[in-house]
């Protein structure tokens, strides 16, 4: 039977939730990083918000101001108009009729009895013939001695009346009007209400007018208005930011041409240079550019050909002397052959010079093989090798030295085999260098040479218990012909070369060389090759702070600097990798 699909699973409401706010995140941070990336959109940016503000504050007052001075206008019209009528039917309100109760209580009275008959109907339509069109204004008379008792001009609708008017018209003097805006004026077979202005008053002989004056007119010029202001408010910002692009661009790209250039310069183009246009300031930065570009370009055409003389030099110096230290070699060594034969002085001073000469000879091949490094002529004899035999040949060649400093070896080698595709020739000679260097700072105390291997790296650290570095001179000690102490004698020879070359050809390699040290706590020299040649170096597999200091300053509280770190180190058993 084939199996069984299972349900879609469905997503709910906060999955989906975060998804937006996810995507809402990864929205904003490119539109971040446009903005800082761009000057121009920054500016452009600047200038939208500034204008939408100023253009949004400027449109509500002017909007503000336009719909006051209208509606002012049409207040005092209508107070007019309300004033007037109620001159003219005050006098036809005040006679009063025989029998009160002959007055009806709906809009349009005793129907058996004649509008013209009765009072409120008089003055309702002396009213109606003022006002003319009814489009005009309209008037409900209500007679506050009989409730429910009114009389309406041109079928409007006494729900019209705001609440809030009849509660001021209680509490107000008789004959004193109170308009009051609204947006609900109802006219009888109308359902749709319309804004407009209600002005009430309260006469003496129990009478309320209501005149109502629609203001539909008013309120299409303002909408009229206000779209006027919008669209002339967008098209006003966007011919802003339509300006300040402009503008921006007229400084922005001199800028980015200049940068485009720097950055061709400082890959090498030295021929690189700015055009020239007009006499303002940005054609006053690219001149200073380019005669920046051209004075950079001179001296480091000087500093080259310095270097070349003191490359040259160097060899020069080196292969010449070859020739007459052969000589001075072979009369040595007769006399330190013969030196028995001599007496205690002499024999001493056969002795030393036999010495002084084989350092000599050291001396002169590292300064030709460090003329070979600043030349750029120093290449890999690569080859697939099991790295711990490249630690076991250093160990061996040190063990002499070693001895005779009373300094113990402990070698922490991994069972299986280490191989990479190294130099073992250059690859041993780092090795001895850090082991020399270990026997000579290490005053007699155990060397500890551990091995490590991962998927891409294989390195080597060696640690000595002696000195020590102090801190920032992790990286000084690769520097040629540096100490930590000057006055201090070298006890084992040397030339002060080793640890400058060793870092030569761990770069060479394509490799780290990094240092650790802490006063009275020892050193440590870790080396990291990639284990296929030409690969990228991205962490190694040991620690370069060793386990046991980190260890120890863990439980103390303290926290271990990572010292010389290199590219894509990662933590391992508590250490810097």
């Amino acid at each position: 039977m084939p199996p069984r699909k299972g349900k879609p699973k469905r997503r709910t409401l906060m999955q989906i939730l975060r998804g937006v706010r996810r995507r809402a995140r990864r929205l904003a941070g490119r539109v971040r990083r446009a903005q800082q990336r761009s000057l121009q959109l920054r500016v452009v940016t600047s200038t939208l918000v500034i204008s939408v503000t100023v253009v949004a504050v400027l449109g509500f007052f002017l909007m503000q101001q336009f719909t006051t001075t209208v509606v002012q206008g049409r207040v005092a019209a209508a107070g007019k108009d309300a004033l007037a009528d109620r001159t003219a039917i005050v006098g036809q309100l005040n006679e009063q009729t025989a029998d009160p109760d002959e007055q009806g209580a709906g809009g349009s009275g005793d129907p058996q009895q004649s509008a013209a008959d009765l009072p409120i109907d008089r003055a309702a339509l002396a009213l109606a013939n003022r006002a003319g069109e009814s489009s005009r204004y309209t008037v409900i008379i209500r007679n506050l001695t009989i409730p429910g008792a009114y009389r309406a001009t041109n079928e409007i609708d006494p729900r019209s009346i705001p609440a809030k008017l009849e509660h001021d018209l209680r509490d107000a003097e008789p004959n004193e009007p109170i308009p009051q805006l609204t947006s609900s004026l109802y006219h009888i077979g109308d359902p749709e209400p319309q804004p407009g202005l209600v002005i009430g008053v309260r006469v003496d002989n129990g009478y309320e007018i209501f005149h109502f004056f629609p203001l539909t007119e008013e309120a299409e010029l303002l909408s009229s208005v206000r779209q006027a202001l919008v669209v002339v408010g967008i098209a006003l910002v966007l011919l802003l930011a339509a300006i300040a692009s402009l503008v921006t661009r007229q400084v922005v790209t001199p800028v980015r041409l200049a940068r485009q250039a720097a950055e061709r310069l400082a890959a090498g183009r030295l021929e690189e240079r700015l055009q020239v246009r007009g006499e303002d300031d940005l054609a006053r930065l690219a001149a200073s550019f380019n005669e920046m570009a051209a004075n950079l370009a001179l001296k480091i055409h000087q500093l080259e050909e310095l270097s070349q003389v003191q490359r040259q030099f160097v060899s020069d110096v080196s292969h010449e002397l070859r020739t007459p230290l052969t000589t001075v070699r072979m009369a040595a060594d007769l006399l330190y052959e013969a030196r028995e034969g001599f007496d205690a002085s002499a024999a001493r001073a056969a002795e030393l010079m036999q010495a002084q000469l084989e350092r000599f000879e050291s001396m002169l091949a590292d300064l030709l093989e460090i003329s070979r490094y600043d030349a750029g002529a120093a290449t890999l004899d690569i080859d697939s090798v099991d790295v711990r035999n490249v630690v076991l040949r250093a160990v061996a060649d040190s063990e002499a030295l070693g001895e005779k400093q009373g300094t113990r070896f402990d070698l922490r080698l991994p069972s299986e085999p280490c191989m990479a595709e190294i130099d073992s020739r250059r690859v041993e000679r780092i090795l001895r260098n850090l082991l020399f260097n270990a026997i000579e700072h290490g005053e007699g105390k155990e060397i500890v040479v551990t091995v490590g291997a991962d998927r891409d790296a294989v390195a080597v650290a060696v640690r000595d218990h002696g000195v020590g570095l102090r801190p920032g001179e992790e990286n000084m000690v690769f520097d040629r012909f540096w100490r930590a102490d000057p006055s201090r004698a070298r006890t084992i020879g040397g030339t002060g070369l080793g640890l400058a070359i060793s870092r030569e050809d761990a770069m060479l390699h394509g490799g780290w060389l990094q240092a650790w040290g802490s006063p009275g706590e020892g050193s440590q020299f870790r080396l990291s090759l990639p284990r296929a040649a030409g690969s990228e170096l991205k962490g190694s597999p040991l620690s370069l702070v060793p386990p046991e200091i980190e260890m120890r300053r863990t439980w103390r509280g303290h926290v271990t600097p990572a010292l010389t770190a290199g590219p894509g180190d990662r933590v391992l058993d508590g250490g810097v990798s």
